[in-house]
């Protein structure tokens, strides 16, 4: 049986060795979905991406105050990932003080209905296991269904 085992485990990675690296930009991946996530993933580019295609423009500051558990130093590199990938647009005014506007790409509102789809999946999960009591009164994210 443990043979069988380690046949059957040498035979997959044996499979795995056949898929190709793809690369676009500076993103190695084999899936797409292994691509999405490098793009959208982490802690903060979907709340942001959220936020954005939400309020349609932001300012840094007013980003800032819809995630207060995020660093600058963090939110600014989010944010120059996010133009990278042409999913953020940064518009800066040239004016004393500078103005500084974020707001989703056309690309990067096609993300939309998948950010919905998995906030709602979130408010399933929440419910399934009754975690709203648990964590009353912490209001660090906004929870209004929309």
């Amino acid at each position: 049986m443990y043979i069988l085992c380690i046949y059957s485990t040498i035979e997959r990675i044996k499979k795995l060795k056949k898929c190709k690296i793809k690369e676009v930009h500076d993103k190695k991946y084999y899936c797409y979905f292994e691509l999405a996530l490098q793009i959208i993933g982490g802690k903060w580019k979907s709340i942001i991406l959220y936020h954005l295609g939400k309020e349609k423009v932001l300012r840094y500051g007013e980003l800032k105050k819809k995630m207060p558990n995020i660093t600058e130093k963090m939110l600014t590199q989010q944010l120059k990932d996010l133009q990278k990938d042409n999913m953020v647009l940064r518009k800066m005014y040239h004016q004393v003080p500078p103005k500084v506007e974020y707001s989703l790409t056309p690309f990067g509102d096609t993300v939309m209905p998948a950010l919905l789809k998995l906030r709602d999946w979130g408010i399933t999960f929440e419910k399934e296991f009754d975690l709203s009591r648990k964590y009353e009164g912490d209001q660090d994210y906004e929870q209004v269904d929309d």
